[in-house]
């Protein structure tokens, strides 16, 4: 057994290493503003706008479970570092003079990512309340990148940010099946009816829109940055 967990976490630092490296300036620079959890606050505008349009006196409800579901995420995972104390790869005396981190060396322990728990938790959560294969696809996709830009920037170990993915869909699946369980037994919670109610393609064409915009956006500006040599 002992062996074994032996070569998984060798295996987990190949393939950290693996992932941290292939660096450019210009990647460095992108990845810096896509792990940041206040560049994404304009593309939570359009799935609040959604979430009341659709839902009137309910949508209230549905903010409140998804905040608490959001804090229990953050809090579970700061709870975890504390507990199991695994060092970041960029303070693991045995990898650290090998990882390529860009901004901040972050805090001492690692497991499991709060960043890929807190966006896994939101990605599930309003896949299931959209209801929209499109929409499921973009937001896992968005989830994804921004768990991966926590291994580009030598913060987290593939596995911290799979733990991470895992309570993220764990919480958001739970919290929705919870939503469902107070819309059936809550007179106040019936009406509109969640699995009446989905996301229309040309609503998530706005979604996708200020996504897509984002990025793009991102990627000119720091091209020009580069450009004229201010990062």
């Amino acid at each position: 057994m002992i062996a074994l967990l032996d070569t998984i976490a060798e295996f987990d630092r190949s393939l950290f290493l693996y992932l941290n490296g292939g660096h450019t300036p210009f990647r460095d620079a992108v990845m810096t503003f896509f792990t940041g959890t206040a560049f994404w606050i304009l593309f939570y505008v359009p799935l609040i706008y959604f979430i009341l349009k659709k839902y009137g006196v309910k949508a209230i409800v549905i903010l409140v479970l998804l905040a608490l579901a959001i804090l229990v995420s953050d809090q579970s995972a700061n709870l975890v570092k504390d507990t199991v104390q695994r060092l970041r790869p960029t303070h693991d005396p045995g990898i650290r003079h090998l990882v390529h981190h860009v901004v901040t060396k972050g805090g001492q322990y690692s497991f499991f990512s709060s960043h890929a728990s807190n966006t896994f938790t939101v990605a599930v959560f309003t896949a299931f309340l959209f209801r929209n294969y499109r929409y499921t696809l973009t937001i896992l996709s968005w989830a994804t990148l921004v768990s991966y830009t926590r291994i580009y920037l030598g913060l987290h170990y593939p596995s911290d940010i799979l733990a991470g993915m895992t309570v993220g869909i764990l919480l958001g699946y739970g919290i929705y099946k919870f939503l469902m369980f107070l819309e059936k037994y809550f007179l106040l919670l019936r009406s509109p009816k969640i699995i009446d109610t989905h996301l229309e393609n040309k609503e998530l064409a706005y979604v996708e829109i200020i996504l897509g915009t984002m990025i793009l956006t991102t990627f000119l500006i720091v091209n020009r940055l580069q450009h004229f040599n201010w990062i």
